[in-house]
């Protein structure tokens, strides 16, 4: 247990000093490239985390995907996330997983495995507030504006939510749902520093360049702020 204590320690230490944009994979959303293509494109702009995302493979797929991201990752010295899959996130060695609000409690997630990083989602402020007691690592703010990635949404947060939310919680926090570029100033300015992006790098035509922007203009911003 020590070790695993220890190993928690490393990864959240990582998290909160060298991660500020958080690429989250949509292959569907990726003009025709695979999640593969994606990742290479992220780690060579200079991501120290990414996530895995993909509701659409079936678990054997999803699991020789998730070997690919686990060892190019660390080749890279990046942080490795899954999307919902414990099991998944388990057997291919990332260094953590995402949960929804309908996904497993990261209460039970935590006893099973001590060593994650876990993340959760929070559309309400008392989601935010509950969430380290609940064994999260960090907690997501959102969907901020319309996403593409989020079907029959209707109602979108805002950034006015980021002081109101990280108000209610002293843990590391992302924020994610259709951010742009052009948002980059304004949430920095109220408090964001780690941003969670699907499209903006999917649908870019140089994924790696854009990577590299995005880390610029946030590092530029967040010095300011």
């Amino acid at each position: 247990m020590r070790d695993k204590t220890e190993l928690y320690r490393q990864r959240l230490r990582k998290f909160i000093e060298e991660v500020s944009l958080y690429p989250v994979s949509c292959e569907r959303l990726a003009r025709g490239r695979d999640d593969i293509a994606w990742l290479d494109g992220v780690l060579a702009g200079g991501a120290k985390i990414v996530q895995l995302r993909d509701k659409d493979s079936d678990t054997l797929r999803l699991f020789e995907k998730a070997r690919i991201f686990r060892q190019k990752t660390l080749e890279a010295g990046a942080l490795f996330i899954v999307n919902d899959r414990v099991d998944i996130a388990l057997v291919s060695g990332a260094d953590g997983v995402h949960l929804g609000n309908s996904d497993l409690p990261a209460t039970e997630v935590r006893a099973l495995a001590p060593e994650f990083i876990i993340g959760v989602s929070c559309n309400t402020e008392e989601q935010a507030a509950t969430a380290e007691r609940r064994g999260a690592s960090y907690f997501n703010i959102g969907p901020l504006y319309p996403t593409r990635t989020k079907d029959g949404l209707s109602t979108f947060l805002g950034p006015a939510a980021i002081p109101r939310f990280s108000a209610r919680s002293g843990l590391p926090f992302t924020v994610m749902g259709g951010i742009k570029k052009e948002h980059i100033p304004e949430l920095t300015a109220l408090g964001a520093r780690r941003l969670a992006v699907v499209t903006a790098l999917t649908e870019a035509d140089d994924i790696a360049a854009e990577t590299k922007a995005w880390l610029a203009e946030i590092k530029e911003r967040t010095t300011l702020a």
